[in-house]
C-alpha cells in the first residue's frame, strides 16, 4: 500500500458499494468496525487481507492503513470508535463473529444520528460489551515478504484451483519445498495447506457474492468435489455455501 490517505476521524455511517466498488487506502486516528450487512467485503492492509460475509465484521485498529473492496452489492456499515474505547486491545485487524444482537447494534448505531444523546451512549455501551465477548475468526490471508514465497502465493492467487504440491511450485519458483515450508511458518504463521485453504475460502466467498453456482465455485477454487467444498465451508463458517448463492 504505497499511498495512504489520512482521514483523522473514522466515519460512522451506512453506505452502498456496488459490486467491484472500492474505497482506496486510508487510515484513521480512531478505531473502526466495518460490517457488510449484505454482500461480501474485503479489507486489505500491508499485512494481508481480511474477508467478511454478513455473519462477520472486521475490526480495524487506529492508525492502520486499509482499503475496501465490495463483492456483490454491499450495504456497508462503518462505525468509528475513539482510540480510548478499545474493547479488543488488538495490534492488527481481526474478523469477528457477529451475533444477531451485535448485528442489530451495528446497524442501529450506523443508521441513526451519531450524537451524544443518552440513548446513543447506552447503545454504544452495549455494543462495546458485545465486542469484548465476540469471537475472532481465522479469516486472515497474510501477505508474504520474501520474494520467493510471494512468487508462489501470487501463482495461487491467480488460480486457486492449481493443485500442484509445494515441491512442484517450488521448482518453478527456484526454492525447495523445505525452504518454502519454513517460510510459510516463519512469515505467515501457518502451514502451506492452511494458507491454501484460507485462499480458497476467500475466493469462494467472493464468487458466491457474485452469484456463482456452488458447484462452479468448488471447481474454480480447487476442491476435489462439491461435497468436499461444502464440508470445509461449513466447518469454517457454520453454514453451507448455498446460503450465499443466488
Amino acid at each position: 500500500m504505497t499511498e495512504v490517505r489520512h482521514t483523522p476521524v473514522a466515519p460512522t455511517r451506512t453506505q452502498r458499494l456496488p459490486s467491484g466498488g472500492e474505497i482506496d487506502a486510508h487510515r484513521h486516528d480512531d478505531h473502526q468496525i466495518v460490517y457488510a450487512g449484505r454482500g461480501v467485503l474485503t479489507v486489505t492492509t500491508g499485512a494481508g487481507s481480511w474477508v467478511a460475509p454478513a455473519t462477520r465484521a472486521i475490526w480495524i485498529p487506529a492508525g492502520t492503513g486499509h482499503a475496501h473492496q465490495a463483492h456483490g452489492d454491499v450495504e456497508l456499515h462503518l462505525l468509528g470508535l475513539p482510540r480510548r474505547e478499545d474493547p479488543l486491545r488488538l495490534d492488527g485487524p481481526a474478523v469477528l463473529a457477529v451475533s444477531p444482537l451485535l448485528r442489530e447494534l451495528i446497524i442501529t448505531c450506523t443508521r441513526g444520528e451519531d450524537d451524544d444523546s443518552p440513548e446513543q451512549k447506552r447503545l454504544r455501551a452495549v455494543l462495546l460489551d458485545q465486542l469484548r465477548i465476540s469471537v475472532q475468526q481465522p479469516l486472515h490471508l497474510p501477505t508474504p515478504s520474501s520474494p520467493v514465497l510471494r512468487t508462489v502465493c501470487d501463482r495461487l492467487r491467480v488460480d486457486p484451483s492449481d493443485n500442484r504440491t509445494l515441491a512442484e511450485l517450488g521448482r518453478e519458483a527456484g526454492a525447495s519445498a523445505r525452504t518454502l515450508s519454513r517460510l510459510f511458518g516463519k512469515e505467515l504463521g501457518m502451514t502451506f495447506p492452511q494458507w491454501r485453504t484460507q485462499l480458497r475460502l476467500h475466493r469462494a466467498l467472493v464468487l458466491l457474492a457474485e452469484q456463482t453456482p456452488v458447484t462452479k465455485v468448488a471447481n474454480q477454487c480447487g476442491w476435489s468435489s462439491t461435497s468436499a467444498f461444502i464440508d470445509v465451508f461449513r466447518r469454517a463458517f457454520g453454514h453451507t455455501p448455498g446460503k450465499h448463492s443466488g
